[in-house]
């Protein structure tokens, strides 16, 4: 295809896309409660459309009260069945697919549908949304002239009753359309190939002599296969392998903690970095600015959103808001109505508004990772903002990391347990140990009242671990590549004492 037609149809799209968004930017409630009720009208005659009586429902208020807020386990019975081939039961059209979630390293795997709907009108709608976005403010960009490099899951798809099952990855690469596969590398035959490690090479041989002018994958499992082309190629940055790469899109886990190893081994000011936030669920956010770090909410990708403050979560007073009362700066869980059939469902991530004209924000975390046992409401956005800090005051490069508390006991008190991989270590373990401890006060007043004059809480207490740890417990585990992550903070110490008999 030729570059001149691609970027004459590009500029066309976005020209047309633009109108669209910045309708939702200037009438971002209106947008909202018409697809809320569009979403009503075409589900009325399921079987949970008539549960709830949909015919009847005409407001925001009417859908809050008569709809429950709804979990995984709530909706897995009505799940198994469309599985099995019965329609009509949560989406009016046919659920072919199914998204088998990673969920938490060792629970049990969940099956989100994806409809027709949301393939078309939720990811790959975004993914030409990203394109356009960074074509956008990048008016030179040669993105066009060379290959998407995409890291996907590693998991195949299988077939059961007529429905297919897969990681998210895989089932967007197979439903791709044919200009978005002719511009992708490496071919849908490695891309869905089911041996991690045998693909890991695999992706090298394939990409490496072709012309990369961007990335796409999870951040964590992006660095293995960087550093793997780096051994095989014998350079000593990627820029050497592929010197027209200009841009990054990543998500999937937070970029911060990765961030300097990234430049270390891709030196270059020009090169950007898009950050997504999508799930098996849906697409709800794109970074439509270069050098942002925060997040424009798409409105119109046929996902309903509403809120819950954190810091009523899971409490007797729980309050659920429509997105038209969020207020800057507050911490809260996502609940969405989907083109999928999901409806008022918890995605178990947390994300705070930085902006809501127009409505924009970032990821904090996970409703279930966090740590507060000692009410010092510790959460991911802390974390990995703190190891940001002291890895830069240490010169340290990070590679994973872990942490779980250090629970009460008789007269002892209590303390975070830190398990850390580092590519380059601290020359200085116990001041790098002071270092982020005092980075967690200043980001964290909770956690630094606990920690005054050590009342409640001791020093943290760190493990420096072997560089391949954190990689063999996830083989272990069976975890390796796409979705899969590393649980960052925990209440329980499961993971951690896990990770500790491996040391």
């Amino acid at each position: 295809m030729a570059i001149p037609l691609v970027n004459s149809v590009v500029s066309w799209f976005l020209k047309k896309r633009f109108h669209q968004i910045d309708l939702f930017l200037k009438y971002p409630h209106e947008v909202q409660n018409e697809l809320l009720m569009y979403l009503i009208s075409i589900s009325r005659d399921t079987e949970i459309g008539k549960t709830y009586d949909f015919k009847s429902i005409r407001t925001y208020r009417e859908f809050s009260q008569r709809i429950p807020i709804s979990t995984y386990e709530d909706y897995q019975n009505l799940i198994e069945r469309s599985r099995k081939g019965e329609r009509n039961i949560f989406w009016p059209k046919p659920i072919k697919w199914f998204a088998k979630s990673s969920g938490t390293t060792g629970a049990k795997s969940k099956f989100i549908p994806v409809s027709s709907d949301s393939l078309e009108d939720c990811h790959y709608a975004a993914s030409k949304d990203l394109l356009c976005m960074y074509l956008n403010n990048n008016e030179g960009s040669t993105l066009f002239n060379g290959k998407n490099l995409r890291l996907g899951g590693s998991k195949e798809l299988y077939e059961e009753n007529g429905t297919i099952f897969g990681d998210l990855s895989a089932i967007l690469i197979h439903n791709m359309p044919f200009w978005a596969e002719f511009s992708s590398t490496p071919s849908n035959k490695v891309s869905l190939m089911s041996d991690w490690e045998y693909k890991m090479q695999a992706i090298v041989n394939e990409t490496i002599n072709e012309n990369v002018t961007s990335l796409a994958g999870v951040p964590s499992w992006m660095l293995v296969l960087l550093n793997n082309v780096l051994e095989t190629s014998g350079s000593k940055t990627i820029l050497d392998v592929w010197p027209n790469l200009e841009v990054y899109f990543h998500g999937g886990v937070s970029f911060l903690p990765y961030a300097d190893q990234f430049k270390s081994i891709i030196p270059s000011n020009s090169v950007k970095y898009y950050e997504i936030y999508n799930a098996s669920e849906g697409f709800f956010a794109i970074q439509d600015r270069n050098n942002s770090d925060e997040l424009l909410l798409m409105l119109d990708y046929g996902i309903f959103y509403e809120f819950i403050p954190m810091q009523t979560y899971g409490t007797a007073t729980e309050k659920v808001i429509p997105l038209s009362e969020v207020e800057k700066g507050k911490n809260y869980a996502i609940i969405v109505t989907t083109n999928a059939g999901l409806w008022r469902y918890k995605i178990g991530d947390t994300v705070t508004f930085t902006s809501t004209a127009p409505y924009r924000l970032k990821i904090t975390g996970r409703t279930k990772h966090f740590i507060n046992v000692f009410g010092e409401e510790l959460i991911i956005e802390n974390t990995d903002k703190a190891i940001k800090i002291v890895t830069k005051k240490t010169k340290t490069e990070l590679i994973d990391y872990t942490v779980a508390p250090i629970f009460m006991e008789g007269k002892s008190k209590g303390a975070h347990e830190w398990i850390i991989a580092f590519k380059t270590p601290p020359k200085d373990l116990q001041y790098f140990v002071e270092l982020l401890d005092n980075a967690l006060k200043a980001l964290n007043s909770d956690y630094e009242a606990k920690r005054y004059n050590n009342i409640t809480l001791n020093e943290p207490k760190v493990h420096v671990a072997q560089e391949d740890l954190f990689y063999k417990w996830m083989k272990r585990n069976n975890k390796l590549g796409g979705q899969h992550k590393v649980p960052r903070l925990s209440n329980s110490r499961q993971f951690l004492e896990e990770l500790l008999e491996m040391i």
